[in-house]
């Protein structure tokens, strides 16, 4: 301080306060300076068990080298610096956190997970700015109340400490989008939880839980709940209406009894492993149409349901080790390229073929379908009674889970019949998938007022028809593997439309009309020939989550797409543009959005 005091009066520091060099441990001055220009400072790893003085007064005292030279060029003023918003005290070995956090006001990153922290000062609720907290692999055994002050909190992670309780209050955390709190020693869930709306993300798994408040279920854009490894017997029915939920997670629990999921049509992947389930019927699967993984490994089922054959989108079923005698040869017709059998009692299908592989399996019960065909037509004659097309018409499909089904026939066009068989009932979901289709069939229009799902793909459509745009309450469009290069304007009347499947078609212009479908949270128009899209359009889609840009034409990546905050999955991979490097996108999306932002002009 002395020499603050010998300053002249013209001296441009006088005011301030400079930094001393006996305030334990040091910082290198190289890194306080360039903290100063990037707002951001990473100490992690370095040994410390307590923060450095300097670091909470960073933006209050004057830096070291101001007292050397009192010219500074234009990028050495330290005085018009930028405040610290990014703090990374990780893997070090703090007990403890100083009051004096208070005076990193303009933090939005504080990462201190892998310490030995014990508790959090009760000074972090004024961290105003703080959007991503980090706390993980600690020693804290609660959590101060002072931490529901944190307004603009995004991402919270708690996950392996010794949390046995919640604070009251938490559901006023409400910008929180991902909250873990796995591997600690919660017994309950708060019901007030349901009030965090904006939760996208939660992790509970690894813990003492016995159940689950119902009221979980109205976390209405939740998409991923992990409840792996902790006590339940049972799930509440409630989470069957989860409309958003994507990825769910039960494995490890005590569950003997499973949930329809009624609403639950976008969830594509569901762990039950390791449970004592015995039973699975059709009313578990029959709403479960986008499904791609099911895990039942390790419970007690005994036989598998015929209308498992209708999860056409399943891609890996895994069934080992669970008391299955027999399988029923429709799992033959499914697309799968994983399924795991190994620790049943299965009596009809041999060792060897099991032990082939996936393929052969599926191979061997297709085989046994057409050998059950050839002894039906052998054993039935036919009589004035049978319907000419009475075995192309699923009506268990259509009265149980209603589902108008005339996909894998290789077929040009949609007989009469299949649409004349869902007179006086409720169709929701068409599945055309993988015939010979030049064109959308006209009767769909007829299903216009009930119809949520439509799945086109892998046909010969080169436009899409405007009895398509008279589908007002689809919300599910897949139309992937057809020859479509445009989108007609029409469409943008589906203004219930979530998710839309272009993938493998012949687009070259991203689809002018998606940007006006303000409800769409997933596109998906990988592998065309898409060589530009608009970011400033794309910004105003605030519903849209996941957008798949992979194996593309895209020369360059528009800066300002970074400023598409509301992307939680962007994938860019196969395009030939050179930046952002293969490195940045391999550490996805949140990386790739902030290093674009960065790259703003300004």
């Amino acid at each position: 301080m002395s020499r603050q005091l010998r300053a002249p009066r013209s001296d441009p520091r006088a005011g301030f306060r400079t930094e001393s060099k006996d305030r334990g441990p040091s910082v290198p001055q190289g890194l306080l300076k360039a903290a100063r220009s990037s707002g951001q400072l990473n100490l992690a790893g370095r040994n410390l068990g307590e923060v450095p003085q300097c670091v909470w007064r960073i933006n209050v005292d004057i830096p070291e080298e101001a007292n050397q030279n009192l010219s500074f060029s234009s990028t050495e003023r330290w005085w018009e610096q930028t405040d610290l918003t990014k703090l990374i005290i990780s893997s070090n070995k703090l007990q403890s956190l100083s009051d004096d956090l208070r005076l990193l006001p303009a933090l939005t990153v504080l990462d201190i997970h892998d310490n030995q922290l014990t508790s959090l000062p009760s000074a972090i609720r004024e961290l105003d700015n703080l959007q991503k907290l980090n706390v993980s692999h600690n020693k804290l055994k609660m959590l101060p109340e002072e931490i529901t002050s944190l307004k603009n909190l995004k991402a919270l992670h708690l996950q392996h400490n010794e949390l046995t309780c919640i604070p009251e209050g938490f559901e006023h955390l409400s910008s929180l989008e991902d909250l873990d709190l796995s591997s600690n020693r919660l017994a309950t869930v708060p019901a007030d939880f349901a009030l965090l709306s904006n939760l996208l993300r939660l992790n509970l798994s690894s813990n003492q839980l016995k159940n689950l408040p119902a009221e979980i279920s109205r976390m209405k854009r939740l998409k991923h709940l992990d409840c792996d490894a902790n006590l339940l017997e049972t799930v509440p029915p409630d989470v069957g209406s989860m409309e958003s939920l994507e990825l769910l997670y039960l494995r490890r629990n005590k569950l003997r009894v499973l949930p329809e999921f009624p609403s639950c049509r976008q969830l594509k992947e569901l762990y039950l492993a390791e449970n004592q389930i015995e039973k699975l019927g059709a009313e578990h699967l029959q709403h479960l149409q986008a499904i791609l993984v099911l895990d039942l490994r390790s419970n007690k089922l005994r036989s598998v349901p015929e209308e498992m054959a209708l999860l056409q989108s399943l891609e890996r079923l895994d069934l080992s080790n669970n008391d299955i005698s027999s399988l029923p040869c429709s799992l033959g017709n499914l697309h799968l390229k994983f399924l795991a059998l190994e620790g049943n009692p299965l009596r009809t299908i041999r060792r060897e073929i099991i032990a082939k592989g996936t393929q052969e399996v599926l191979k061997y019960l297709r085989s046994k379908i057409k050998d059950d065909r050839t002894n039906q037509n052998d054993s039935v004659p036919e009589t004035a009674m049978t319907l000419p097309s009475e075995a192309r018409v699923n009506i268990h499909a259509i009265v149980t889970l209603k589902l108008l089904d005339y996909s894998d026939k290789q077929a040009t066009l949609i007989p009469d019949d299949i649409f004349d068989a869902t007179k006086n009932t409720v169709v929701t979901s068409i599945n055309f998938s993988k015939n010979q289709l030049c064109e959308i069939p006209q009767r769909i229009a007829e299903l216009k007022e009930m119809v949520l799902d439509v799945n086109l793909s892998f046909n010969k459509l080169s436009l899409v028809s405007h009895e398509l745009c008279l589908l007002q309450k689809l919300a599910f469009l897949d139309l992937r593997n057809n020859f479509l290069s445009s989108l007609p304007e029409e469409m943008s009347s589906l203004t219930k439309l979530q998710t839309i499947n272009l993938s493998f078609n012949r687009f070259k212009v991203f689809p002018a009309v998606l940007y006006h479908i303000s409800t769409l949270e997933t596109i998906l128009i990988s592998n065309n020939q898409v060589g530009s899209v608009d970011p400033l359009k794309m910004k105003l889609m605030e519903n849209l989550s996941t957008l798949d840009l992979q194996n593309n034409d895209l020369l360059q990546i528009p800066p300002e797409l970074g400023n598409c905050v509301q992307l939680r999955t962007l994938l860019l991979d196969g395009n030939p543009f050179r930046v952002p490097r293969a490195a940045i996108l391999m550490k996805g999306t949140a990386a790739v959005l902030e290093y674009l932002r960065d790259r703003i002009p300004a």
